[in-house]
């Protein structure tokens, strides 16, 4: 394809058993190391979740050799060009959830879920009165870009959502509730747990903000800001029509889309900032930081 980047990066995940979750992630991490893939990918008994870099030639072969395991048969990758590999190492570990819920009981999204929205399906669905929109993921991840209107959850961890959305039940009864997270896993079971709550107009942006992001009708309108990811490019565009800066430095407040980790190792709070406040306080988040470590 002409002018196409020579990187890749695959986001993808799917809920189906894998009976000796450790046994596989050594095997798979012996696969994608002789591939020469880099990222971060959990396996689980409810099955996968991961993120990976590699050349065209590289992800080509990754995706193909899933796709031959009957349980991966119809993985969905979502794919990312890029000029280099998003991650420094290869990593596959077991875990006993995808996502860490927590939850007193568990769901499970093949059975319990929120109706799947295609980009268009969302994007006109958002826009109607009856509309409920909540962000499923965390709160520093919305501060960089969200949907208009969504909703800020107050949660710092996936694990705070159930208690946050009892807490706000009132908020989202009789009307449509619409979820999203960056790739669609979170909300599986995060729709999970609205309809165990007794709401029933339950719907997911299915392949969440990245997907959104490269439909070729929508453009990524009405999604303000950029979309923070987990890897080295910490974050990437979305609206292609009318994009904007939501982020704000978190020194002085004006219009910023940087996140860097505090410089204190004992902080390394992940913060938005300017470029001018970055070179002023070098990378550290406060004042407070910048004593303990001369104190130190």
């Amino acid at each position: 394809m002409s002018g196409q980047k020579p990187y890749r990066v695959l986001l993808f995940y799917k809920y189906v058993h894998i009976e000796d979750p450790v046994g596989f992630a050594e095997q798979h991490l012996q696969f994608c190391k002789e591939l020469g893939l880099r990222g971060r990918i959990l396996v689980a008994e409810e099955g996968i979740n991961g993120t990976v870099s590699g050349t065209v030639e590289q992800t080509e072969k990754y995706m193909e050799e899933m796709h031959k395991d009957p349980r991966f048969a119809d993985l969905w990758f979502k794919i990312d060009e890029a000029d280099d590999h998003a991650f420094r190492k290869m990593f596959v570990r077991p875990r006993k959830e995808l996502v860490t819920w927590r939850l007193d009981e568990k769901i499970d999204p093949n059975e319990t879920t929120g109706k799947h929205l295609t980009p268009k399906e969302w994007y006109e669905l958002m826009q109607q009165e009856d509309v409920v929109i909540i962000d499923g993921r965390n709160d520093y991840e919305y501060d960089l870009g969200h949907f208009r209107g969504a909703i800020r959850p107050e949660v710092k961890t996936t694990r705070e959502f159930p208690e946050w959305i009892r807490n706000n039940l009132d908020r989202f009864k009789g009307k449509k509730v619409l979820t999203y997270c960056t790739g669609g896993i979170r909300c599986e079971v995060l729709s999970g747990v609205l309809l165990k709550e007794g709401l029933t107009d339950v719907y997911q942006l299915h392949g969440g903000i990245v997907a959104y992001g490269k439909d070729p009708e929508v453009k990524g309108q009405m999604f303000d800001g950029k979309c923070y990811v987990f890897d080295n490019r910490i974050s990437v565009p979305i609206n292609q029509v009318d994009p904007s800066v939501v982020g704000k430095c978190h020194h002085c407040g004006v219009p910023a889309e940087k996140y860097i980790n505090c410089a204190n190792d004992l902080c390394h709070l992940q913060h938005i900032v300017c470029p001018e406040c970055e070179e002023k306080h070098q990378g550290y988040c406060s004042e407070e930081c910048v004593s303990e470590l001369v104190q130190s």
